[in-house]
């Protein structure tokens, strides 16, 4: 019988016989071998005394087994080592940026085609918008929400939309992966707006008419996080005075500042029932010009009052960013951001030098845009737990083991630290150029990408440096490669290299030594990347890696 193994230890198999009165060690020394008898003699050699015949029913159970677990143990070992790799590999379908395997050079396993993504976002440069919701890829293609299985590419589901559907939450590729339970989709003319919620399965809820009335109040509707749909509106009294010097040219060019305007009201309401779950109120800050120019061209878009056009400042406009865990507010006066709790955060930033993010461990982090960067951490809760120096980078991909690690990266400078994920110092190292990307955290090691191109293993207890593999070596076509995205299977990092030029390939490294297993350019890449810049629409779903375009998506494998 086998048991499970502790985190990193070995498989222990326990070897029971039925006629036996204690359990034997089948690979302890015999009693021959030591030379101790229980009454003191050896036996001569050729002295039978006491040995089981060959076709004894004993000899064949007690040896069997025993020459069971010598041929693992001895021999080739294809028996642990199987059972290592399918708990290996189902551990990489459960963590973030997780592939099964990436050990040989990957090929098309299978393509869907067809419109993928909102043509608005697409339109606007944002790249195909998807969400992973399940072990399903989910998309709006036409009036239609789409799931594809993510290990074959079949259609596991198909939902009519209707009329201006507005599906979400969603993430470009290329931008941040969104990944939720359930997908909160409008659809309708204004006035016979309605909403539904999809869940994994395809089932769709009855539609919630979504009233005129509500709008006129509260603001227009979008898919909001966690099964909300948001509104928002400017509130609170409009300044006739005191709006500062702020002003921008019709070339766009602002300056100064705008000093007066109105606060921010954001109404999270549950999808299904319309309950209110959420209300909270951001308070205009004074902001940069730039920060309050005419050009929030998504819902939530501006004021509704008369756009100066020697000015071309529009102190009502705002706009937003909705992911699975963020309401990400823009605007005039404010910015800030907005947990699918309904907790504000990054209020305290002044407008337009700085940012709020959440973290996949369920905390999230601030920081601000200065020489003396620091950043802030939270828990799930929204409530402070530490500070760091320099901006906190997580791993983009993680093999589940180890604990829970934060770098932080200082610009300038040649020094990256780990923490722990409550700030907690564990190590600082000197990396030589600045560290600009945490690229992986597999097998003990944390992989590294530094501004000049290099990627760096580092022991992810000390900070020691194992390997370091040269990244930038230029192409076929002269172009210098840099490291866009990174996948693990658990023994293997994968690494995504673009050119600049549209152009991407792959290498794969072993974590423990850095050496090159294999790698793909030019004409041998699998990678497509059509209207996308390389292979920034590549993401990992339930263990498999998918290629995803505003014209249909494939499996690689």
């Amino acid at each position: 019988m086998a048991r499970d193994p502790e985190p990193g230890g070995a498989f222990v198999f326990d070897l029971v016989d039925d006629g036996a009165a204690d359990p034997v060690d089948p690979l302890a020394p015999s009693a021959a071998a030591t030379g101790d008898e229980p009454d003191g003699e050896q036996p001569e050699r050729g002295d039978t005394a006491g040995e089981l015949p060959v076709g004894s029913d004993r000899s064949l159970r007690g040896v069997a087994p025993v020459a069971a677990v010598l041929a693992i143990v001895l021999g080739t070992g294809l028996g642990v080592d199987g059972i290592r790799d399918a708990a290996r590999s189902e551990q990489m379908r459960a963590v973030h940026g997780g592939v099964v395997d990436v050990s040989a050079p990957l090929t098309e396993t299978w393509a869907w085609e067809g419109a993928v993504g909102s043509p608005t976002a697409v339109e606007e440069g944002l790249g195909a918008e998807v969400v992973v919701l399940g072990d399903v890829l989910a998309f709006e293609s036409g009036a239609e929400l789409v799931a594809l299985d993510a290990a074959t590419g079949a259609e596991a589901w198909a939902v009519p939309l209707g009329a201006d559907p507005d599906c979400g939450p969603t993430g470009s590729t290329g931008w941040g992966q969104v990944t939720t339970s359930v997908v909160v989709c409008l659809a309708g003319p204004d006035a016979d707006r309605a909403v539904t919620v999809v869940g994994p399965d395809g089932v769709v809820s009855a539609p919630r008419a979504l009233a005129v009335a509500d709008t006129r109040r509260f603001g227009e509707p979008r898919p909001g996080p966690d099964g909300t749909v948001v509104r928002a509106e400017r509130t609170g009294r409009v300044p006739t005075s005191g709006l500062g010097d702020g002003e921008c040219t019709e070339l766009g060019e602002c300056s100064g500042t705008v000093r007066a305007g109105q606060d921010l009201t954001v109404r999270a309401e549950d999808a299904v029932t319309g309950e209110e779950r959420w209300r909270v109120t951001i308070p205009f800050r004074p902001t940069p010009a730039d920060q309050c120019a005419n050009w929030y061209g998504t819902s939530w878009d501006g004021s509704g009052t008369a756009v100066d056009l020697d000015s071309m400042l529009d102190p009502g406009g705002f706009g937003a960013r909705i992911t699975d865990r963020l309401v990400q507010l823009y605007g005039c006066g404010v910015e800030a951001v907005i947990t699918s709790d309904g907790v504000p955060l990054g209020t305290e930033i002044e407008p337009g030098t700085g940012g709020v993010e959440s973290f996949r461990n369920g905390g999230y982090t601030s920081y601000t845009y200065s020489q003396d960067v620091r950043t802030v951490l939270y828990d799930s809760a929204g409530t402070t737990v530490g500070e760091i120096d320099g901006y906190a980078v997580e791993p983009s991909a993680v093999d589940g083991s180890g604990p829970d690690t934060l770098l932080g990266v200082r610009e300038p400078g040649a020094r990256v630290t780990a923490y722990e994920s409550d700030g907690t110092p564990r190590w600082d190292a000197d990396v030589t150029t600045d560290a600009q990307n945490f690229l992986a955290q597999v097998a003990g090691t944390a992989v590294i990408l530094t501004g000049s191109g290099m990627v760096r293993g580092l022991d992810l207890a000390s900070g020691e440096e194992g390997w370091v593999w040269n990244g930038t070596d230029a192409d076929e076509f002269g172009a210098d490669l840099y490291v866009s995205r990174s996948f693990t299977d658990g023994q293997f990092v994968l690494l995504v290299v673009e050119n600049g030029y549209g152009g991407a390939g792959m290498v794969s490294l072993d974590v423990v030594s850095g050496e090159v297993v294999w790698e793909q350019h030019g004409e041998e890449s699998v990678l497509d990347g059509a209207g996308q810049i390389g292979g920034s629409g590549l993401l990992a779903i339930d263990g498999n890696l998918l290629e995803v375009m505003p014209d249909g998506v494939r499996g690689l494998g």
